[in-house]
């Protein structure tokens, strides 16, 4: 069981990036997931969920209006597309698939995470 995160790098600010997880199961399809990220010295924190069927999602306020998550089963993925970054999203994210089909918010709701992926947003 395995989830592979990709698409960050170092954009200037109000700059764009999409991230995306793919999973190496389709059991993934029954969860919900997210994406949480962590800058140095600091906690995972909440970013993005989605429900199983990708009809409900939420945000953490800092973002919301700016990211958007989105995921299709049949490919086993799941996408971040973050616009208008700003330099405090500036952080390692990582996706996460969650014990339960509807939203999971906190990181004691997941079991699976990918490896992370760095995202540098320059002012």
């Amino acid at each position: 069981v395995q989830l592979q995160a990709s698409g960050g790098g170092l954009v200037q600010a109000g700059g764009s990036l999409r991230l995306t997880c793919v999973a190496s199961e389709g059991t993934f399809r029954s969860v919900g997931m997210g994406w949480f990220r962590q800058s140095p010295g600091k906690e995972r924190e909440f970013v993005a969920a989605i429900n199983r069927d990708g009809d409900i999602t939420r945000y953490t306020g800092s973002v919301k209006g700016r990211f958007t998550i989105s995921r299709d089963n049949a490919k086993n993925t799941v996408y971040l597309q973050m616009n208008n970054l700003k330099p405090e999203d500036t952080a390692v994210y990582y996706c996460g698939a969650g014990r339960f089909p509807g939203l999971n918010i906190q990181v004691d709701h997941y079991n699976y995470w990918g490896q992370g992926t760095q995202v540098t947003v320059s002012s």
